[in-house]
């Protein structure tokens, strides 16, 4: 366990018509909630896998789903709920709180595809010595962020959910003065193209 490190993953109730509603083109309402809750489960084996320090899960529209209660009683993990506001201020909530009690937080969703107790690891150490740390998304994005102090400023006016997200915070970093690392760029799940990187069995 690296000292010092929460893990918050932000995750979505796997309801039909309200999770992976992007994907329901293809795999219908029923099979994009069904994909959602494999995803979360997957999601949080590897978090408690990495063994990086206590594991939120921040859960809406509440934390109310069987899946989130289940999750925190078999294997401990705190439940929250994300709140109001865009991706950016539920983000910027959820990581400041969880700075007040550690030194280092993570911040991942259940989206991404080659996620790994080693990805979260290398995430965590660096957040040793830098004092922000993302992992790229290939559609633009970014499928984690970590901080070692609270940056409002980072998460306001970014065009959520679009292609400029990444290199909208790169260059909010370098106005800010921020030192920041980066980790190996992942394949999110998002549209129906990114089906293709989807283990089969995980759509069955």
């Amino acid at each position: 366990m690296i000292s010092g490190c929460a893990l918050i993953i932000f995750a979505k109730a796997p309801v039909a018509g309200f999770a992976k509603t992007r994907l329901a083109s293809a795999l219908g309402d029923e099979g994009a909630a069904r994909l959602a809750g494999r995803m979360l489960n997957e999601t949080l084996k590897t978090a408690i896998a990495a063994d990086i320090g206590p594991i939120e899960l921040c859960c809406a529209p509440n934390d109310d789903h069987p899946a989130f209660r289940q999750a925190a009683a078999e294997h401990r993990i705190r439940l929250t709920t994300q709140g109001d506001g865009d991706l950016g201020a539920r983000m910027h909530r959820a990581l400041s709180r969880s700075l007040i009690a550690h030194r280092h937080a993570l911040l991942i969703g259940t989206d991404a595809l080659g996620l790994t107790p080693h990805y979260l690891r290398q995430a965590a150490q660096l957040l040793c010595s830098h004092r922000t740390v993302f992992g790229p998304a290939a559609d633009g994005g970014y499928v984690l962020v970590g901080l070692s102090e609270p940056i409002p400023p980072l998460f306001g006016d970014i065009e959520w959910s679009t292609r400029h997200v990444m290199a909208q915070t790169r260059e909010r970093l370098r106005r800010l003065g921020v030192d920041s690392a980066e980790i190996p760029t992942l394949t999110d799940v998002d549209e129906p193209n990114d089906l293709l990187h989807v283990p089969k069995e995980w759509l069955e």
